[in-house]
């Protein structure tokens, strides 16, 4: 080693001492997060995944003091930006928000992707299916539709909420499942989402739709449609007098739609550790649940393990309805 060399080296090492007597770090010893983190949305901006990921985003740079830049990566019914969470580095610089689709793509053969392929950090809601019917329907509850339609034939209701073999229609085949009845009792009608099945609802198109209720919220208070259950544990405090299906048929079935914050699978426990906490404080905000509560969107915590466990059993469970519909290809 020359001088010059040993008087560099001697310099800094030096620097180093000095920076660590007074409490700097050299870059890669810094504490995480060092620099912006990236928030993966496999749904387009402007839907109820962008906006619930934007406030998560928002809340979490707040407290953790680097930015968190929402990136939207949409395409493959979901596929293209739940791959891109899972092919991330494992360094904790890029997380996504995963949705229930991530328990349904590879049964339907779009993607090897499962939940186990991520490293959960937390549940951070859930929008469990309401039963609408029209304003005009002769069902005044959940009961009387679900005789009517034990005593038609095959085919003859007719219900909508999304396209075939989404969540909403995976739903509906889950509650004919509960109730004993073929997965295709009633009749599925393909739509773009639950705003054009409940207007299809309202002008007398449809029998019944499964959508969330927050997204059947505005055609409700309307008054051209009415919520009859939830497919859900316990009611909404947001919607109060819809009763679940256990109080109002004994039937203990419940799914939905649901939103969680990960990371690529073998994220370091530190760090993922560090998010969970970070979550949880965002999770217990003023801000984030009177973001929620405003949208009716349902607000439902679940740390790393919970969230892991809460996809595994989801999983089966779509893969069930899917297999009973016809619509599995695993």
């Amino acid at each position: 080693m020359s001088k010059i060399s040993r008087r560099t080296f001697a310099a800094s090492s030096a620097a180093v001492a000095a920076s660590a007597a007074f409490g700097f770090k050299p870059a890669l010893a810094q504490a995480y997060p060092a620099r912006p983190v990236t928030v993966i949305v496999p749904w387009g901006a402007g839907g109820g995944t962008d906006a619930t990921a934007r406030i998560v985003a928002a809340l979490l740079e707040k407290d953790l003091g680097q930015p968190f830049n929402v990136v939207n990566r949409t395409g493959g019914s979901g596929v293209v930006g739940h791959s891109a969470i899972a092919t991330a580095q494992p360094d904790g610089y890029t997380i996504g928000m995963l949705t229930v689709e991530i328990s349904m793509m590879h049964w339907q053969g779009l993607t090897d992707l499962t939940p186990k392929s991520y490293t959960p950090l937390a549940l951070m809601n859930e929008d469990p299916p309401g039963i609408q019917v029209s304003s005009s329907s002769p069902y005044k509850t959940v009961k009387e539709l679900a005789d009517a339609i034990k005593a038609a034939p095959p085919g003859k209701f007719k219900a909508s909420g999304t396209g075939q073999g989404g969540i909403w229609h995976l739903a509906l085949v889950g509650w004919m499942q509960a109730m004993g009845l073929p997965a295709n009792q009633v009749a599925w009608v393909p739509s773009n989402g639950a705003a054009p099945a409940m207007q299809d609802l309202a002008a007398g198109g449809l029998d019944l739709t499964t959508c969330s209720v927050p997204e059947a919220r505005a055609i409700i208070e309307a008054g051209k449609a009415r919520s009859l259950a939830i497919m859900a544990p316990a009611r909404n405090p947001i919607f109060k007098d819809v009763p679940t299906l256990k109080e109002a048929m004994g039937i203990d079935y419940a799914t939905g739609a649901w939103r969680g914050i990960a990371g690529p699978k073998n994220l370091p426990p530190e760090i993922a550790t560090k998010l969970t906490a970070a979550l949880k404080k965002v999770y217990d905000s003023a801000e984030y649940k009177d973001f929620m509560s405003n949208r009716g969107f349902g607000t439902v915590w679940g740390d790393a393990a919970h969230f892991a466990g809460f996809m595994d059993k989801g999983d089966a469970q779509m893969g069930e309805a899917m297999k009973a519909a016809g619509l599995s290809k695993a």
